[in-house]
């Protein structure tokens, strides 16, 4: 028997109907997903954060949030924009033109006796002034030391003849001149007296010569009116004492004569010093401007400075340990400061006037002085060459009174 389809009814095909399900599930998700989030959002039930739109991320870049996580440690969540210029490129890139590198050239014999002249020491200094064809810039004593021939070079490295006009071996100051027309930018001083410790400061100059020129260290202001013993001639005791301000901005050779500046990009201070103790580190110094101005236009006008002599090697009494005041100077309660001499120049005025070591001077014309910076303060700026002094001093707890004609005391 035979089967043939036509004898069966036929079944109708059926067609997918997936399709309209699954557009219509979308369709519902998406609005969910629209009508919910933002409830997530504003609740913080998202474990992570979303922002939507550019005016939601600027918000939160100013702003951050405390989020909540599912083991209940509060995290706070922000957006940060770095600006890769700030307050201290802008000082930089405004007062690097006035750094300039200070080349010491000095005149040296070879083996067969012929004289010929050669870079000794290199160093920093900084345009303070130009006045008609000239302009002035201060470096440090020790960076032109012994030098027959100075050179600057500027901050784009062209080399400078400059003229040496004097130096004080006491502020470790010196003035030298050079052409105008190469003076790129001169610097605004500022003034130490206001600086505060513990604001930043800048430090610009050339470690380690030439090498690299114009660099850039910051720190901040450590110490104040910081009394530092120099024995310029090697013998072991201490010749001058240096007030200084004192910075953990790196200061490195070559540093030397460079600029300290506060957060105007004004001169606060020569950068001078540093303390080269392997257990010592971040320890800097610089003369403050303030001190340094009158020396500067000293220099400038005369090339040398003269300052009024006394003749004594004296000491803070507060760098005594309190049980000597008694045992050793002998002092009465009453005195609470003072200077003590270590020793007399013979033939100084201090010799003169009947001054001896161990002698604790306590008034300078009747004001009293508490350390070495109120003597050095009360000479230089109060007194002048051939001046009277009137001391008061204790000797084995004697107040005793003498009276000294001051001599002069020069380079």
């Amino acid at each position: 028997m035979g089967y043939y389809d036509d004898h069966y009814p036929r079944q109708k095909s059926r067609k997918s109907n997936w399709i309209i399900p699954l557009v219509t599930g979308l369709v519902l998700g998406a609005f969910l997903f629209a009508l919910v989030l933002p409830a997530l959002v504003n609740n913080g039930l998202l474990p992570y954060e979303v922002i939507v739109g550019e005016k939601q991320a600027v918000e939160s870049t100013d702003q951050g949030s405390n989020k909540t996580t599912d083991n209940g440690i509060e995290s706070n969540v922000q957006n940060v924009q770095v600006d890769i210029t700030s307050t201290i490129t802008d000082i930089v890139a405004d007062v690097s033109p006035a750094v300039v590198g200070v080349v010491n050239i000095q005149s040296q014999s070879n083996f067969w006796d012929q004289e010929q002249s050669g870079e000794t020491g290199t160093g920093s200094g900084v345009i303070y002034k130009v006045d008609g064809d000239k302009a002035y810039i201060v470096t440090n004593h020790h960076v032109i030391q012994g030098a027959d021939t100075v050179e600057i070079v500027l901050s784009d490295e062209e080399n400078v003849e400059a003229q040496l006009i004097g130096s004080d071996m006491y502020t470790d100051l010196a003035v030298i001149e050079m052409d105008a027309s190469y003076a790129r930018k001169k610097i605004e001083l500022g003034t130490s007296e206001n600086v505060h410790v513990g604001e930043p400061a800048i430090a610009i100059g050339n470690p380690l010569g030439m090498y690299l020129s114009g660099s850039v260290t910051q720190g901040i202001i450590s110490g104040k009116q910081r009394a530092i013993p120099q024995d310029f001639n090697g013998d072991g005791r201490a010749d001058w004492q240096s007030e200084v301000i004192q910075t953990d901005a790196a200061i490195n050779p070559g540093n030397s004569g460079g600029a300290l500046l506060n957060m105007q990009g004004q001169l606060i201070g020569i950068n001078s010093m540093k303390i080269a103790e392997s257990s010592v580190e971040g320890i800097g110094f610089a003369i403050p401007i303030d001190d340094a101005i009158p020396i500067i236009e000293e220099l400038e006008q005369t090339g040398e400075v003269t300052r009024p002599f006394l003749g004594i090697e004296a000491y803070s009494l507060n760098d005594v340990a309190q049980i000597e005041w008694e045992r050793s100077l002998n002092l009465p309660e009453e005195v609470e400061q003072g200077i003590y001499i270590r020793s007399v120049e013979p033939l100084s005025p201090a010799d003169q006037g009947g001054l001896q070591a161990y002698d604790v001077i306590t008034e300078l014309d009747g004001e009293p002085v508490g350390n070495i910076i109120d003597l050095r303060k009360h000479l230089y700026d109060k007194k002048t060459v051939g001046e009277e002094l009137t001391i008061v001093f204790y000797r084995d707890g004697k107040r005793t009174e003498t009276a000294v004609e001051l001599t002069t005391l020069s380079n």
